[in-house]
């Protein structure tokens, strides 16, 4: 009994000598871990704006494409009123060219009057000028003959009317749908012309969006080459800060073992202390390496891929020292003693009560911290002291 009080003194001297040793070199890797998380947080902040920028950008270039579709649009619509516009020019310049014709004819046929009148004027004139019906009358040798003679007179007087008429009804109803024609194809000539003014419009507006869209895309590859540049540096850091964990995980494995070591020397709890630092220490690889699954550590697969759930990894880090314990939260209260909070040692089984009481649990490694599978991070190391867990823990503690 007194060797046994002797063996504890001996650990609990050993362990407040051992921490502070190993404070200085734990407090430097925390100083470089605090700057590790402020330079993170830093590019963490500037990733952030870069990803707006991007998103900015993206936005712009979107509605830039819209607005070159909408132009494309009226590129194509106005091209169309151009070829029909084009169509109708032609079908007014035929129509142009067959009333062109017409008039020609029509001017023949005038000429033609013009000379049957001209001969007509001729005639009277060399018949002494102008024939009246007295000179008819006194001319006529039988009153039939004057009758033929006052007929022949009226029907070239009426005919003579009518020629002029038709050459003047002709000439105005050629004219006028000349007229007609000619108006019908200065409107399409300077309907087309204004169509095309539009459309080399268009074309600038969409050379100039082309030009802009590419502008935009070249500033938001220039964003997502500075965002990639950022993450790479994030991901450094992510790996020098997991390099920097590793080392003070690894310091406070080897402190442990080497004070459990001492203490316990070679009285008859060396292979059970001992068994609990390698227990401990089992778990070490998988920290960072490993996922949370429900029912998971049970299985040589599960153990080979880092799939533990809490009290899995529990039973499979002691399994690694030789114990054979209960893969269940329930099974492992129910397992060796309950001891004090003010007697807890690094070793023992910490209980938290999360979805259900006593629905997870840990391996005490000492400094307030335990090592377990969280089902936020896997495995790793986490604080008793403050936030979620400090909340959490129930004060069970039991030793093996």
């Amino acid at each position: 009994m007194l060797k046994k009080k002797l063996v504890v003194l001996n650990t609990t001297l050993l362990l407040g000598l051992g921490s502070s040793l190993t404070i200085p070199a734990i407090h430097a890797n925390a100083t470089q871990q605090s700057s590790i998380s402020q330079q993170k947080s830093d590019l963490q902040s500037q990733i952030t704006d870069a990803q707006v920028k991007i998103a900015e950008a993206q936005k712009k270039v979107e509605k830039l494409d819209a607005q070159i579709k909408r132009v494309n649009k009226a590129i194509e619509e106005n091209q169309i009123l151009i070829d029909e516009t084009q169509v109708k020019m032609k079908e007014t310049e035929e129509e142009i060219a067959s009333l062109q014709k017409a008039i020609t004819e029509l001017e023949d046929r005038i000429e033609k009057r013009n000379n049957i009148l001209k001969e007509r004027a001729r005639t009277f004139q060399e018949n002494g000028g102008s024939v009246d019906y007295i000179e008819v009358l006194f001319g006529a040798e039988s009153f039939k003959d004057f009758v033929d003679r006052v007929g022949a007179v009226a029907t070239i007087m009426e005919a003579d009317q009518d020629l002029i008429a038709s050459n003047e009804k002709d000439k105005k109803e050629v004219e006028a749908k000349k007229a007609d024609v000619e108006t019908n194809y200065t409107k399409l000539k300077d309907m087309k012309l204004d169509l095309e003014e539009m459309q080399k419009q268009n074309v600038g507006q969409q050379e100039s969006n082309e030009q802009a869209k590419k502008d935009l895309e070249n500033e938001e590859a220039s964003f997502k080459a500075e965002k990639a540049e950022l993450e790479q540096k994030y991901g450094a850091l992510n790996t020098q800060e997991a390099s920097v964990q590793q080392i003070v995980q690894q310091r406070e494995t080897d402190s442990l073992n080497n004070l459990v070591a001492t203490s316990v020397g070679s009285s008859s709890e060396s292979k059970a202390t001992g068994g609990k630092a390698t227990a401990i220490s089992a778990g070490y690889k998988y920290i960072g390496n490993s996922t949370y699954k429900f029912g998971g550590g049970r299985t040589a697969s599960d153990v080979a891929n880092g799939l533990f759930d809490c009290s899995g990894f529990v039973s499979w880090a002691y399994s690694q020292a030789g114990y054979s314990i209960p893969a269940s939260t329930d099974g492992l209260k129910n397992t060796g003693s309950q001891v004090s909070i003010n007697n807890i040692q690094p070793g023992d089984l910490v209980f938290f009560n999360t979805y259900k009481t006593d629905g997870h649990v840990g391996i005490y490694i000492g400094n307030g911290k335990f090592i377990g599978s969280q089902s936020s991070t896997g495995v790793a190391i986490a604080s008793m002291d403050s936030g979620y867990w400090k909340s959490t823990f129930n004060g069970r503690v039991v030793r093996l």
